[in-house]
């Protein structure tokens, strides 16, 4: 519990914003609720698992020349998973076999603003003529100042237009990680072994106001099992908030477009990856630790390339033996 005294020596402006952040989590908390439909499998931790004793894995294969490999069989690879190898999967399918839970965060704040127009533009491009299906879910979150707006909710693929961008907030500073945060938040509200979380971020990756900070946020973002691409809005050359959405991209097994990309090419690279996915699952191994470091080595070609996120959170101190040789 927080003493009096803590919070007496807290300045009206943190004060200030904290109020904000707990009012945006009752915003955000009636955002997930507009945004989910249908009889939605939960679990109660939180995370990606199929049940308590699985491990889900998105990730994504490539050869030497880049290009997503057609054909992948289980003896391809292995999952090194806390540094232990294991190769006896249960699983091994395709991503187009899940539903995709999306949600774009699209920067209104200051910095972007000369590029406001243009990536507009682009968010159009990507949403509208995507071909999505039927039980796909896209959100459109917008932030600038000190929160975080909801645009559209589940629907947006159909219902969004530019006026309605227009309309929302703009200018101000930029609540970047507060927003990656809600976003990872909202994602985690309503888990289901057959969906997908995925965030689109539209910024250029320059926080200047937020409470939570970049480890919070990815954190948030490893426990959701959220995958972010980040779409560089700078319009210099390299800077902290071009390494940010590098970094972002690559540690959430996502990936990082270049802000010179026209907007057919942000959404193509966008959705071959989305489309080429593979998802593999396991038993979830013992450990002392919440936090499971991830990665995927090839077992034979090592032309092979993976890419896949950085690890996930489990329930610590699990010594559940279920399927574990």
């Amino acid at each position: 519990m927080v003493s009096v005294a803590r919070i007496m020596s807290l300045s009206p402006t943190i004060l200030l914003l904290r109020n904000l952040k707990a009012r945006l989590l009752l915003c955000g908390l009636f955002f997930a609720c507009l945004s989910s439909s249908g009889a939605a499998q939960e679990s109660s931790n939180g995370t990606f698992y199929s049940n308590a004793s699985e491990v889900r894995i998105v990730f994504f294969a490539t050869d030497k020349k880049n290009r997503p490999l057609q054909n992948l069989t289980k003896d391809d690879f292995a999952v090194v998973d806390n540094e232990e190898v294991i190769r006896d999967f249960r699983s091994l399918t395709r991503s187009t076999e899940m539903k995709l839970d999306v949600i774009v965060l699209f920067d209104a704040s200051d910095s972007v603003l000369p590029r406001f127009q243009q990536e507009i533009a682009d968010l159009l491009q990507l949403l509208l003529p995507w071909p999505w299906n039927p039980d796909d879910e896209v959100s459109v979150l917008s932030f600038s100042g000190t929160q975080t707006y909801p645009l559209c909710a589940g629907d947006c693929a159909g219902s969004l237009t530019a006026d309605r961008i227009m309309a929302a907030p703009r200018g101000g500073s930029t609540p970047l990680f507060d927003a990656l945060d809600t976003a990872a938040s909202l994602l985690q509200s309503r888990p289901r072994p057959d969906v997908w979380p995925v965030i689109i971020l539209f910024s250029d990756g320059d926080d200047t106001i937020s409470i939570d900070s970049y480890s919070q946020a990815v954190e948030k973002i490893l426990t959701s099992q959220t995958h972010v691409y980040a779409v560089d809005l700078n319009r210099f050359g390299p800077s902290r908030g071009r390494r940010t959405l590098q970094e972002l991209a690559d540690t959430s097994g996502g990936r990082y477009v270049e802000t010179g990309d026209d907007a057919t090419r942000i959404s193509t690279a966008i959705l071959e990856d989305l489309h080429s996915a593979r998802v593999v699952t396991y038993a979830l191994r013992p450990s002392n630790s919440d936090f499971h470091a991830v990665r995927i080595l090839p077992s034979h070609d090592l032309n092979l390339q993976f890419r896949s996120m950085h690890g996930y959170y489990a329930p610590p101190s699990n010594t559940s033996t279920e399927d574990h040789p």
